[in-house]
């Protein structure tokens, strides 16, 4: 991977911080969104895409990060540098949890038994009034730590943007070190690892332990942007339209997970708004989804073939 393949990315960051005082309020929150969705892509990615694990219970690990960030806020209102490491310390514990008995299996079982264990979290917060039923619960007064505000939507913003260049830059140096190494080699020949001595349980479950730990970062800044979360954070079907974020973008670059975000979620919102579809826009699933079947006919690499095409270099 050359040194210039951070540049894109990098000067992409840029503009957005300097155009971010010129947004209107719409589409401040627009792209606060699709930030906020970036880095939950990029956590699956992380998965999918660098070890080989299709995961269908990674909403689980956003939803308690945004619970948890709701529920330690109190009435009160909590402390960011608290509340984040608590979000994500959460999560990362589920993972580790769901990660030490799931990884035990392979293939389809493992899907299976992800999805169930993300469903049993779902539950667990629908059914009881731990996190205020099926209605889900507000937060009176959102994460602070003296100017760092994020009742301020600049604030709000500018914290979004420095964590998913955090996210983005971390997984980028991951995949160029020994362990991000070994993950690829997993990916490919998990037996031929395991005869040359690697722990390839160990490898796996580090793996699925930190990409719940950004899951749960990302459900931090969606809690901290909406002021409410309720149980449909951890349904099955957030767990898949991620999975399709990173599929749409392309497996195994993590540019691709971020154009997924962004393509998965302009689409979503052009195809639910009447003014642009008119009555369509009351079945926009269908819509959506013969859209995204056409995508991977004719884009096989993902939306980042395209960028392929155009650049010779590998796509991060």
């Amino acid at each position: 991977m050359k040194k210039t393949a951070f540049l894109v990315p990098a000067l992409c960051a840029v503009l957005i911080g300097v155009a971010g005082p010129f947004m209107g309020n719409y589409v401040s929150d627009f792209v606060v969104k699709i930030m906020i969705l970036s880095i939950f892509a990029l956590s699956l990615e992380l998965l999918v895409g660098m070890t080989g694990l299709v995961s269908l219970g990674h909403a689980a690990f956003y939803g308690i990060g945004a619970y948890v960030t709701v529920l330690a806020s109190g009435s009160e209102g909590g402390n960011f540098a608290l509340l984040l490491p608590l979000a994500m310390g959460a999560a990362a514990l589920y993972a580790l949890f769901v990660g030490a008995l799931s990884l035990r299996t392979r293939g389809v079982y493992f899907i299976m038994v992800t999805l169930a264990f993300a469903q049993m979290a779902f539950f667990v917060f629908h059914d009881t009034k731990v996190g205020g039923g099926s209605d889900g619960i507000y937060m009176y007064v959102r994460p602070a730590l003296g100017a760092l505000d994020m009742e301020n939507r600049t604030v709000l913003f500018y914290v979004v943007l420095a964590s998913l260049v955090f996210t983005y830059g971390l997984l980028a140096l991951i995949r160029r070190s020994r362990f991000g190494a070994a993950l690829a080699g997993i990916r490919v020949n998990e037996q031929r690892m395991r005869a040359a001595g690697f722990s390839v349980y160990a490898y796996k479950l580090a793996a699925f332990v930190l990409a719940g730990a950004l899951a749960g970062l990302a459900g931090f800044l969606l809690a901290s942007r909406d002021g409410v979360v309720n149980p449909e954070l951890m349904a099955w079907h957030n767990s898949g339209e991620v999975l399709l974020m990173v599929i749409l973008g392309g497996l195994g670059h993590l540019r691709g997970a971020v154009i997924g975000a962004i393509a998965f979620t302009l689409l979503k919102e052009i195809f639910s708004t009447h003014a642009v579809m008119g009555p369509m826009a009351d079945h926009w699933q269908l819509t959506l989804g013969l859209t995204i079947i056409v995508f991977v006919a004719l884009l096989p690499k993902g939306l980042i073939g395209l960028v392929k095409r155009l650049s010779p270099k590998e796509a991060v």
